[in-house]
């Protein structure tokens, strides 16, 4: 099988699993794994913070960054297609009691003026009042769409002339980083809370972190062990995001390679099942038409190609470590035939 049904199918590498194997370890619930705070004073570094803290997925990392900005009652405003709106189980309301707005966009990319049309920071006794910005980069169900920086630092200026904070969603900033040359510590000094995956396009089998100042993140640190997310020798899984970030994050052209590899090959034979030219890193969605999404994926999965039906007439593919440019290209090939 050809699996790019998501980057996060992944599996380490022999050369990270002996990393992760020789990592020294320590309780982290009490501060001591030495491998785990490399991996968090590191990333807080490569991003322009004071500190990290380490977490299991992307999704507790969000619920806790838009939390130290958002009080419950209060609303953070993001675009209709956010992860945090769409992918993370309602968990922001759910469990912390926040409202959530959504504005349009295309391809999930940021209009500045559509977030200052429906910002209300001081909304009155009547409305619920706005307390952060989400954004998302890479955005994912745009079909790894990469934000403009001018727009994100205008965005946040936007913030800050209204008294908002600003959170930035970067699971896949690795793959903005490398697709536009924009330095981790630009994007991510934008920011109050940012947080990023390890588990997706960087190949390690577990982790994202949170990175903020430090006053914020010690107070995550105590909402990530009430939510049960507190863990012990944690380092063996850090040891892989180290590793991923010595070897893995210069690789991912390589990915945007075979998405383009694959984006190419589709259009050969249904050129208006994809924007060929709209593929700018490793996530790849088709328009199936006439066709209904899930019976495209499941007769491309009989042909040997893994992709996810992510709407009624919406198939996403994603490249990542496990799938060659070839292989990419021929998958490409099937699904193009298929919505041909």
């Amino acid at each position: 099988m050809i699996d790019l049904r998501s980057d996060t199918v992944t599996v380490p590498t022999p050369a990270m699993r002996e990393s992760m194997l020789a990592a020294p370890v320590g309780d982290d619930v009490y501060g001591e794994d030495p491998t785990v705070i490399a991996l968090e004073q590191r990333t807080a570094e490569l991003l322009g913070h004071e500190a990290g803290l380490f977490c299991s997925t992307g999704s507790l990392a969000n619920l806790l960054g838009v939390r130290l900005l958002v009080e419950p009652g209060q609303e953070v405003v993001c675009d209709v297609g956010a992860h945090i709106a769409r992918a993370e189980m309602g968990a922001h309301a759910a469990v912390h009691g926040l409202t959530m707005r959504t504005v349009p966009s295309v391809a999930g990319l940021v209009d500045v003026d559509a977030y200052a049309g429906v910002v209300a920071p001081n909304a009155g006794p009547y409305l619920v009042s706005t307390a952060a910005v989400a954004v998302e980069n890479t955005h994912n169900f745009g079909g790894g769409t990469v934000q403009s920086y001018d727009r994100l630092v205008a965005l946040g200026e936007l913030c800050r002339a209204e008294g908002l904070s600003y959170h930035l969603d970067g699971a896949r900033l690795w793959n903005a980083h490398v697709a536009t040359g924009v330095s981790l510590s630009a994007y991510g000094s934008l920011f109050d809370t940012v947080s990023v995956c390890f588990s997706k396009g960087l190949g390690a089998p577990v982790g994202s972190v949170l990175v903020s100042s430090a006053a914020r993140i010690a107070q995550a640190r105590i909402w990530r062990k009430r939510l049960g997310g507190g863990w012990r020798q944690a380092g063996i899984l850090a040891a892989g995001a180290l590793h991923a970030l010595d070897h893995h994050v210069d690789r991912l052209v390589e990915d945007h390679a075979a998405a383009a590899a694959f984006a190419a090959a589709v259009g050969e034979a249904a050129p208006t099942a994809v924007d060929v030219a709209a593929v700018q890193t490793n996530i790849v969605v088709l328009n199936t038409g006439d066709l209904p999404a899930a019976q495209v994926a499941a007769a491309a999965k009989d042909q040997g190609v893994w992709v996810s039906a992510l709407g009624p007439r919406m198939v996403r593919a994603v490249t990542h470590l496990d799938v060659t440019v070839d292989e990419a290209r021929t998958a490409g090939g099937i699904l193009g035939r298929l919505l041909g």
